[in-house]
């Protein structure tokens, strides 16, 4: 199985490079050309602070402008609990996106194209990552781990015109995307990119980040973006290669912030039609979830970025109100050494956590660091190894599920990704 895993994670590392190599063969002539790609741009619609590096290959074939963005990771994880929650794994996190825009008159059409080889180099329910819940796996409901993302994580299209002076107007779907709900979804924060493992509060924050149906429309200028959504809320199967398309019957709405270049705030809520299946014969459940956040990012010269996230998440389900906070950031010197942590503390209902017995929410928290060294860059793509280790907090009514109150877990791990790009 470690075989596989290794020859799945250079294959992905293999797209990247002849995504890169293309790229290369056709630059266009002019690639001094102001760039089409902002560096604000997260993931989806969602917005990054200004002075965000932005991680990614990025080239020109006549009038369309790509960039090659993606993360992999091969890793080992060890999670320490009861032996019906704790797990090991060796096992691939990836992904990899490719963009081109162009422009069209004083407007820009765009398409976004993401994918993931998870569903096959990472086994089982997904990798180990203690209190993650969302989703299911063989008829249950997924706890203790994170599920594999799906195949195809993104297949949309983006058009923006202007309006009046500096304000925009953007259209922008797909088969697979992102709506206007959350913040930036944790893979493409910068703080987070160093570090393998999903929020456990992920499905309070960002878990529509794959979103099979989706359109959004709204508008915008350099310092504020109001826009809504319409799109399928419904989480996917736990058949990770498919498409799950189904009705737009979910909506959402989002106003961003950037009081500054370093800062972006943003304000989200939506409802979430049938978004969870139900366990055995329970029907699908709707979920009104609202968020908040704060993205700090903050430069020293270069290669140095100091890169920062609050967050906070509600989700209202079968008339139970349950929260999720976090807080994480990354200290990145000379893009060669990245520290990087992240505080949770977040209520979850029982059963989401496999504790039948007991009724309402549960508090708990996982407290989490690592670091990340970089190697020197090669054809524009960057080597790491890295280490992370966390303890994960249980209130003592779920003692007895896990074995001990505090719950330690470490992971090891080599990466790649793109290095910065200076826009």
């Amino acid at each position: 199985m470690l075989r596989i895993h290794r020859v799945v994670f250079i294959s992905t590392l293999a797209l990247v490079a002849a995504g890169q190599a293309f790229a290369q063969e056709h630059q266009h002539e002019h690639g001094a050309a102001p760039s089409l790609f902002a560096s604000t741009e997260g993931s989806g619609t969602a917005w990054l602070p200004a002075t965000t590096e932005m991680y990614a290959v990025h080239r020109r074939t006549g009038q369309w402008e790509w960039m090659f963005h993606g993360n992999a990771f091969l890793q080992y994880l060890h999670e320490e609990a009861d032996p019906h929650r704790g797990s090991s794994q060796t096992g691939s996190i990836n992904w990899l996106m490719v963009m081109a825009r162009r422009e069209l008159g004083t407007a820009r059409l765009g398409f976004h194209t993401m994918v993931s080889l998870e569903p096959a180099t990472i086994g089982g329910c997904g990798y180990p990552d203690l209190l993650a819940t969302g989703e299911l796996c063989d008829r249950d409901s997924i706890h203790d781990r994170q599920h594999q993302h799906d195949l195809l994580m993104e297949v949309a299209a983006e058009y923006d015109r202007p309006l009046r002076g500096n304000l925009r107007w953007q259209l922008y779907g797909g088969l697979a995307g992102e709506p206007a709900l959350g913040p930036v979804a944790f893979p493409h924060r910068p703080s987070a990119m160093s570090n393998p493992i999903a929020p456990i509060g992920h499905h309070w924050l960002d878990a529509t980040h794959i979103t099979f149906g989706v359109v959004t429309t709204g508008v915008f200028t350099s310092r504020w973006k109001a826009e809504a959504s319409l799109f399928n809320g419904r989480e996917p199967d736990e058949n990770r290669w498919d498409i799950d398309l189904a009705a737009l019957d979910s909506f959402s709405g989002r106003i961003s912030f950037a009081p500054s270049a370093a800062l972006v705030l943003q304000v989200s809520a939506g409802h979430l039609h049938d978004a969870e299946a139900g366990e055995g014969s329970l029907p699908r459940a709707d979920v009104d979830r609202v968020t908040a956040s704060l993205t700090y990012h903050r430069r020293a010269g270069a290669g140095n970025l100091w890169a920062s996230t609050l967050a906070w998440g509600r989700n209202d389900e079968r008339n139970l109100a349950s929260h999720a906070f976090l807080a994480e950031s990354s200290v990145t010197v000379a893009e060669r050494d990245v520290w990087f942590g992240r505080v949770e503390v977040g209520t979850k209902p029982a059963h989401d956590l496999h504790a039948h017995e007991l009724t309402g929410v549960m508090t708990v928290g996982k407290l989490q660091g690592g670091y990340t060294r970089y190697l020197a860059s090669a054809s524009g793509l960057r080597l790491g190894v890295g280490g992370l280790a966390s303890v994960g907090f249980v209130p003592e009514a779920l003692k007895p599920h896990y074995g001990r109150r505090a719950n330690p877990g470490v992971g090891f791990f080599v990466t790649v990704r793109p290095a910065a790009h200076k826009m």
